[in-house]
């Protein structure tokens, strides 16, 4: 990774997060055919709705029968963490048009958040939204094919559990935080590994008193604010 915010740039750091997308499209397709979605229905689910976890979710619940509205609350609180996110990267896309703006946020995802969090490293903390669009696209059209791909695929496999595909999303976010630790220089690395551990603790604690998707808001919002004031200490 180096310090240009080109459309080139953007599709080369893309790159190694692309090769999970394709791991977790291949799942989900393959996972939503087992639910007896139609390829183009899943196609198009994650054209439109394009959120990982929220479309395995989402596959589980039309699955068992489950209320739209059921439905439709378990994907918001699943996805309400892009509001932090997208909280984060609109301050570095300020002097950027509203189009702009819209745009980037509406393809940006956990992969491409993080991804971006590790440009800053190297860009002097600037970022540009041809950089990120490249990033965005790049990812939203390899998820899409993958989910294709997969869905096609399902149909040759009648048990998908049994090959771990699920597993296929904590270890793209294992590798993230890896890259991230391993890049930033303007914190200790110690403290990036303790903070990380604590929301880790954090999560498993919460996950005793409330839903695991409110258990990670919550954990992700009391890291945030617990790495600020660290950070406000020094």
């Amino acid at each position: 990774m180096d310090d240009e915010l080109t459309w080139r740039s953007g599709f080369k750091d893309v790159l190694p997060t692309i090769f999970g997308y394709i791991g977790i499209g291949l799942a989900f397709g393959i996972i939503a055919k087992a639910g007896h979605f139609s390829v183009l229905a899943a196609v198009l689910m994650s054209l439109i709705v394009y959120a990982g976890s929220a479309q395995f979710v989402m596959v589980s619940m039309l699955a068992a029968g489950s209320p739209i509205g059921a439905i439709v609350l378990s994907t918001a609180l699943i996805n309400a963490r892009m509001a932090l996110m997208s909280m984060t990267v609109a301050p570095l896309l300020q002097e950027e048009s509203m189009l702009q703006n819209i745009t980037a946020g509406t393809l940006l995802t956990d992969e491409t958040f993080a991804l971006t969090m590790n440009k800053l490293n190297h860009t002097g903390h600037t970022l540009h939204s041809r950089w990120l669009h490249a990033a965005n696209i790049a990812a939203y059209l390899v998820w899409a094919g993958a989910t294709l791909a997969g869905a096609m695929l399902g149909q040759l496999i009648p048990n998908p559990a049994d090959l771990g595909l699920d597993f296929a999303v904590v270890a793209m976010f294992i590798g993230l935080l890896y890259l991230q630790i391993i890049t930033d220089r303007t914190h200790p690395r110690r403290r990036q590994v303790g903070l990380a551990v604590f929301v880790a603790a954090l999560m498993v604690v919460l996950m005793r008193f409330m839903p695991g998707n409110l258990a990670i808001l919550a954990a992700t919002v009391i890291g945030c604010l617990g790495g600020m004031a660290v950070k406000h200490r020094d």
